[in-house]
């Protein structure tokens, strides 16, 4: 996944929202606490550790030994590259990502190796794989993480990436597949339903909305590639959007402060009842799609069975390349 987010989240209260107070005994903050992003960076090391772990492993050059096979960088020595015409994305063969913990349905459905689902949210292609993801969650994640904290960023990216690695289980069965695409997007779905349960603290609404359904809409029609796994992005997106509902909802204007108002002056629900509604029906949905997709995951079924155009969401074949090749 690649493409900057712009900033969408020029935040303000309406002026006829906001109350004035003659007394000096009143004051109200209008700046947000602003967290410092450490788990963000500390996750962008990780991932630059794991991918320097994996081509350690992968030891190109005692593997391709002929001359018409011969790594990429050679001057890397253990860490150069696989050929370009086995990996075009500058790393490993396909065999080391799936021994260090690639996705492949096979192995979590008859092996029992679950811990799949998570691992390959950790693993990348190549370099180009690694710098794009982790470009992108830099521009995306810092930013939410200075305004949730790094507890409700670091939720929404695992359980993104989670989602995102089910749904692409259901219904790709012949590939492997690695990266944080779908942990990022659980991101991006996440920044979406904060908007819409955030929508009236915001002052350049419809352009904020409008910026980040063109960013969501670009990201996701890239996945109709070949080579791209489109249903972890989905996956990772749903999951994200979900979880924003249940943990991203502001308190309704003068809660916080409402120790610090005039007696007349009384805040009684800290949320407003359509973001209680969309708090309950979001944790429901979360609930009732993880339990349904996980029961089908390791009954084995195929999700393909049960929807025969879901394939296009990831390739649409063209005289330009094939949907089946790996």
């Amino acid at each position: 996944m690649s493409g900057e987010v712009e900033d969408v989240e020029n935040r303000g209260v309406k002026d006829r929202e906001r109350p004035s107070y003659s007394s000096s005994s009143y004051v109200i903050e209008d700046s947000e606490t602003q967290w410092t992003s450490w788990l963000v960076p500390m996750v962008v090391v990780a991932n630059v550790g794991v991918f320097l772990v994996v081509m350690f492993v992968n030891n190109c050059p005692k593997h391709n030994p002929r001359i018409e096979g011969k790594c990429e960088a050679r001057f890397l020595g253990r860490f150069s590259f696989q050929p370009l015409k086995e990996n075009p994305l500058f790393g490993p063969s396909s065999s080391t990502l799936e021994k260090m913990g690639a996705l492949d349905w096979d192995k979590v459905e008859h092996k029992h190796q679950g811990w799949r689902l998570f691992t390959c949210i950790w693993l990348h292609a190549g370099v180009i794989h690694l710098v794009a993801n982790m470009l992108s969650l830099v521009f995306i994640g810092i930013r939410i993480e200075q305004q949730f904290g790094f507890v409700r960023v670091g939720i929404i990216y695992l359980l993104s990436g989670f989602g995102g690695s089910i749904l692409s289980s259901l219904f790709i069965r012949k590939n492997i597949s690695v990266g944080a695409s779908g942990a990022l997007f659980g991101l991006l779905g996440a920044m979406l339903s904060e908007l819409i349960t955030n929508w009236t603290i915001y002052t350049n609404k419809v352009a904020a909305l409008l910026t980040l359904l063109v960013i969501i809409a670009i990201n996701l029609s890239i996945g109709i590639l070949p080579h791209v796994d489109n249903f972890a992005h989905i996956g990772g997106f749903l999951t994200g959007f979900l979880i924003g509902f249940v943990l991203m909802p502001r308190p309704r204007f003068g809660w916080l402060e409402q120790p610090n108002l005039p007696a007349r002056v009384n805040v009684k629900s800290k949320y407003k009842a359509y973001q209680y509604m969309l708090w309950l029906l979001s944790l429901v949905l979360l609930i009732v799609g993880f339990t349904v997709a996980l029961v089908m995951l390791f009954h084995g079924e195929n999700g393909n069975d049960h929807c025969h155009w879901c394939h296009y969401l990831s390739c649409v074949p063209s005289s330009r390349w094939h949907c089946e090749e790996n």
